[in-house]
């Protein structure tokens, strides 16, 4: 797949960079864009499309360096320069969520055993906005009061949406941007519309993917929750070519 990629830029003289058409070889054996002016080796960009693969396939940092035989710490680099490109993208492109809109917090990490969900120790909380047909939005918060979760409604949805959470306090506010559906899910977890599965299987589909990590430092947790919102808003398409592309 990676030779086959490569080998579509190469053979039309296309460029990696500016996508423009005007390679040339020089001296060294790098080719340079006419138009960018970027120099670079394909022999290096093989290689980097390899770490690339290997990143959207969701292989560790520390399983790649070992298959590719490199440095960990120099796969390492490139896993968190796409993780920076994807943070990027995300913060550009997003757009505000409406319609019917599930909100949830969860929590991640903490090293020691005992309480779990709210109270937990050393956990970092995460707030998450699924809208239903639609894209998810998380981020870590700094705790769950009610003045943060509303301080992300009010920047994240629009007014007027509807919004379907548990029975959480701290979504109490929520009834001044739109109509809140309220979930009690000591006794029911679905009745009809009346659901937060949504966020519930987001929330699934992140912690099945951080848990390979072994542990995230809290000031990670950031580029690391970004990658998991990109990868589920894309879950239907080919990550290693979205990931080329805004690399």
């Amino acid at each position: 797949m990676i030779k086959k990629f490569a080998r579509k830029f190469l053979e039309a003289k296309k460029c990696v960079f500016c996508g423009k058409y005007g390679l040339y070889k020089l001296k060294d054996k790098r080719v340079k864009c006419r138009h960018c002016r970027r120099a670079y080796s394909i022999s290096k960009l093989r290689k980097e499309m390899e770490v690339m693969h290997l990143f959207s396939l969701e292989i560790s940092a520390r399983k790649a360096s070992k298959v590719l035989g490199l440095s960990y710490g120099s796969v390492y680099d490139r896993f968190m320069s796409y993780r920076a490109a994807i943070v990027k993208r995300c913060e550009e492109d997003f757009e505000k969520l409406s319609g019917e809109l599930e909100l949830d917090e969860s929590y991640f990490g903490g090293k020691r055993r005992g309480n779990r969900g709210r109270g937990a120790f050393n956990k970092q909380a995460v707030f998450g906005v699924l809208a239903r047909g639609g894209k998810a939005y998380i981020v870590p918060v700094p705790d769950v009061k009610q003045e943060t979760l509303m301080e992300e409604v009010r920047g994240r949805t629009y007014k007027g949406s509807v919004f379907y959470t548990d029975c959480f306090k701290s979504y109490a506010g929520i009834r001044f941007y739109g109509k809140h559906r309220k979930v009690n899910k000591e006794y029911t977890f679905a009745k009809g519309k009346n659901h937060i599965n949504g966020v519930e299987s987001l929330w699934a589909f992140v912690k099945e993917r951080m848990y390979k990590f072994h542990g995230v430092k809290i000031y990670n947790y950031y580029p690391y929750l970004k990658e998991m919102e990109f990868r589920f808003n894309n879950r239907n398409s080919n990550l290693f070519k979205k990931v080329f592309n805004i690399r």
